[in-house]
């Protein structure tokens, strides 16, 4: 278990940006790719406003064979991890059987695939349901077809989680280098902007109703009301520190140095949050001090009281104001479980080019006491930090990442 996983390749599909460095330099920019839904007619809906990504092309990256079993999720998770296995320098024939596995989390499944094979249930008949429904909906899809396509047949799972869900799958991937994985695909993709899926997150209840793309999603902001759902994601290639040294990795960005989960206590508790737990035991994890964390990815709800959590969590751990914070799924909106990989790629992205991203739209509460990053980027030397997670149901994550030695 004394192996370290580091990170060598970033495969990114996000609203603001389809590929790595196209998403960063947007980010950097404070591009928002915030709007009016385009993928389905919204306008019957309290809430009208996604991240949706432009300009992908399945077909132009997959064989066409695979387009008619998967659904968009799984597509765009295929071509993510491609780049990420580029990027990584990583040739999957090369590798012996067994070396490498594929670990991903969810939030929904393939549910458009599902919203079509349901219609055409209802409106033709069973005939014309798709023997693909079997599988493109379901959670473990994404790994699934991920591992068909590279020949990763190493330790593979899926967490099925909403966003804490990607921070747990990378560091499940952490854990199978311990063991004497070489290397592991991990993150998470999703997307279900179709009216199936927007119904299911319009139950949830955290979904704002405002329909001002600049002043919808504004977290730690005193008129927050609910987040903008968004699709897409990151997937990382987490690797053994000496196997990427002895094959010549191109890049390392960084070493997944901690993580913890908890649990909040359940509704009507007198028992505290367990986010600020999960911050404290993931930076035992790592060695770490809270004087070491040089920026926080925040998880940034956009609800009220959980704003409120989490300010006050990082007030304590790391005194009013005490390090820099920020929240670049402003200008995505929350991916689900592809939200926290996402920031786990732009937080390795800023400790390499010593840069914090903004948080767009926001206007921060004074009450936060948060060195929040709004309007432009931050020049800043960054070695560690520290990204944070929340699902819905009291799920907390945290996770640390290091910048490469040398």
């Amino acid at each position: 278990m004394s192996a370290r996983a580091v990170v060598t390749g970033l495969g990114v599909v996000s609203p603001n940006g389809l590929g790595l460095e196209e998403y960063w330099r947007n980010t950097l920019a404070g591009r928002s790719a915030v709007r009016e839904v385009t993928r389905f007619d919204a306008s019957s809906y309290p809430s009208r406003l996604a991240g949706e990504i432009d300009g992908f092309e399945a077909g132009e990256h997959l064989p066409g064979r695979l387009l008619p079993q998967t659904d968009r999720m799984t597509r765009l998770a295929l071509v993510s991890a491609d780049w990420a296995l580029t990027d990584a320098g990583v040739e999957p024939d090369d590798l012996p059987d067994y070396a490498a596995g594929v670990i991903t989390a969810s939030h929904s499944g393939g549910f458009e695939f599902g919203q079509h094979e349901l219609k055409a249930l209802w409106s033709k008949g069973g005939q014309y349901v798709s023997a693909y429904q079997s599988f493109a909906w379901f959670y473990a899809v994404n790994s699934g077809q991920i591992s068909i396509r590279n020949k990763l047949r190493g330790p593979s799972s899926v967490v099925v989680s909403d966003q804490a869900g990607g921070l747990d799958a990378v560091a499940q991937a952490r854990r199978q280098v311990r063991k004497g994985t070489s290397l592991v695909v991990s993150g998470g993709v999703d997307a279900s902007l179709c009216s199936w899926g927007w119904v299911a997150q319009q139950a949830g209840g955290r979904l704002t109703t405002r329909h001002d793309p600049e002043r919808a999603y504004v977290p730690f902001d005193a008129e927050a009301s609910g987040h903008v759902p968004g699709e897409g994601g990151a997937l990382l290639v987490v690797e053994d520190a000496e196997h990427a040294r002895r094959r010549g990795a191109p890049r390392v960005y960084g070493e997944i140095a901690g993580h913890a989960a908890t649990m909040d206590p359940r509704p009507g508790s007198d028992r505290a949050p367990g986010l600020r737990r999960a911050v404290e035991l993931a930076l035992a994890d790592a060695g770490a001090a809270p004087g070491d964390v040089d920026v926080v990815f925040a998880d940034a709800a956009a609800v009220p009281e959980l704003d409120r959590i989490e300010a006050e969590t990082l007030a304590e751990v790391f005194g009013p104001r005490g390090v820099p914070v920020t929240a670049p799924k402003t200008m995505t909106g929350r991916l689900y479980s592809g939200a926290a990989p996402l920031d786990l790629a732009a937080a390795l992205l800023a400790l390499r080019d010593g840069v914090i991203p903004p948080t767009v739209a926001t206007r921060p509460a004074p009450s936060h006491a948060l060195d929040l990053v709004t309007g432009a980027p931050r020049p800043a030397r960054l070695r560690t930090a520290l990204v944070l997670a929340r699902g819905q149901g009291g799920f907390n994550s945290a996770l640390v990442v290091r910048a490469a030695e040398d």
